[in-house]
């Protein structure tokens, strides 16, 4: 399983940067990036391009999956999920919605 791992970049040379945690990334599928900006990355790929407050997010459930990992309960590392509740991708909405599935 790949997981996307937020990083924020430092320094960017075209479509190549570095990233605050030290990591190459090739910005090849988002396009050059202005330092600063945040970027979810999968082996050593920048795949998009997200916002400060995604990346906490993000960077938070993960510190709640090493928590459950060793034992612990992960705290409140998924409170933004639980709040909202299950959601269906949009496209798997829409055909639920359209009645093409069932739920």
């Amino acid at each position: 399983m790949c997981v996307g791992i937020p990083l924020q970049l430092t320094k960017v040379v075209g479509t190549n940067a570095l990233a605050h945690d030290g990591s190459q990334i090739d910005l090849s599928l988002v396009g050059p990036q202005p330092e600063g900006t945040w970027v979810l990355g999968f082996l050593g790929t920048a795949r998009a391009v997200i916002d400060a407050e995604e990346a906490h997010l993000i960077a938070k459930a993960l510190d709640g999956l090493r928590d459950v990992m060793t034992g612990g309960d992960g705290g409140d590392a998924f409170a933004d999920i639980d709040a909202r509740g299950p959601q269906l991708p949009p496209h798997l909405q829409a055909a639920l919605d359209a009645g093409r599935i069932t739920g």
